[in-house]
């Protein structure tokens, strides 16, 4: 083990020392109005022993639907990328729930990897940051255990088009421009309002308070996109890059947002280096998501990246409440 991977594991172990397990439930979140159900799963603090549970192709280490420990827990909304799902960062929300935090994960409908039905269409980008408030509307309201949330604790991980979710849900304003081409062709309400210059009404959520944004696709914002972003924030990205996300355009995010950010580049990893190590039969089924560049270890990068995602919130919400 080389130095850097050995103080890695050390920063790690005290990260989450004197933690819980992470118990696990599915969520279910209502059609409203126009808006599909949501669908994903809820990481939280627990005190019962884990056992291996199977989800698709994952193994996950959980309790599945143990009674959540503690009060006033902090929480984490995660937005995937690009025909993700919930688990494409099971492993940062199990870190986070095994040190306090409750988290939750959910698909965005049409643009996940069963569901790719939306995932060229423009809409997709005016629904994602409002369904992260309908998220957080429903975990603080309806979540059987809202009232153990501390609602004045709330924050936010995306990756890729779930990093422009979060930046947009902070309070970014991106530019769609007259001629958008997910629009060519299309006739709906949406693209209509494009081509007459309309920016379509954007969810912004102020309750977030705090965010982790891994190689956002940027393609939208501009110079002026930021000017209300007042939160902290924790940028990552990619040294190479990839699925039409750059390593300048991240670099120029980093220097467009008012607030200096947390801005850390991952040597030598590249845009699918976010996503933890695939088990084989994804490996084999999955390349270009599941392979690094020759001398890429995704499993330390991914144990360091959590390890400095938790010391982020920490730093932002404080240490959750242990159990008693």
């Amino acid at each position: 083990m080389t130095l850097r991977r050995l103080v890695s594991c050390i920063a790690f172990c005290l990260a989450t020392s004197l933690t819980q397990a992470a118990g696990l439930k599915p969520l279910d979140i209502p059609a409203e109005g126009t808006l599909q159900p949501l669908k994903g799963a809820v990481w939280y603090p627990c005190s019962q022993p884990v056992s291996e549970t199977r989800i698709g192709p994952f193994v996950l280490s959980v309790s599945m639907n143990c009674p959540l420990a503690g009060e006033k827990r902090p929480l984490i909304v995660v937005s995937h990328g690009r025909t993700g799902s919930f688990l494409g960062h099971r492993d940062t929300a199990q870190a986070l729930a095994d040190a306090g935090f409750i988290v939750v994960a959910i698909n965005h409908p049409g643009d996940t990897s069963l569901d790719q039905s939306r995932t060229r269409e423009f809409p997709i980008f005016v629904e994602r940051p409002a369904d992260i408030k309908r998220t957080i509307d429903y975990m603080l309201r309806s979540w059987p255990d809202a009232a153990r949330i501390d609602a004045g604790r709330i924050g936010f991980f995306g990756f890729s088009r779930g990093g422009y979710t979060g930046l947009v849900a902070i309070g970014a304003s991106p530019q769609f421009g007259k001629r958008l081409r997910f629009c060519e062709g299309k006739s709906d309400p949406l693209c209509e309002q494009v081509r007459t210059g309309t920016l379509p009404e954007l969810s912004h959520d102020p309750r977030i308070k705090a965010a982790v944004i891994a190689d956002p696709l940027s393609v939208f914002f501009t110079q002026d996109s930021f000017r209300n972003v007042r939160v902290p924030v924790q940028l990552w990205g990619s040294e190479r890059g990839g699925d039409g996300v750059t390593p300048n355009e991240v670099a120029e995010i980093a220097g467009r947002l008012p607030t200096k950010p947390d801005f850390r580049v991952a040597p030598g990893s590249q845009h699918f280096s976010f996503l933890p190590p695939c088990p084989a039969e994804l490996a084999q089924s999955a390349a270009e998501l599941c392979s690094d560049q020759p001398g890429f270890d995704r499993a330390a990068f991914h144990t360091d990246f959590n390890a400095r995602v938790l010391a982020f919130f920490k730093a932002q919400f404080g240490e959750p409440p242990e159990i008693r």
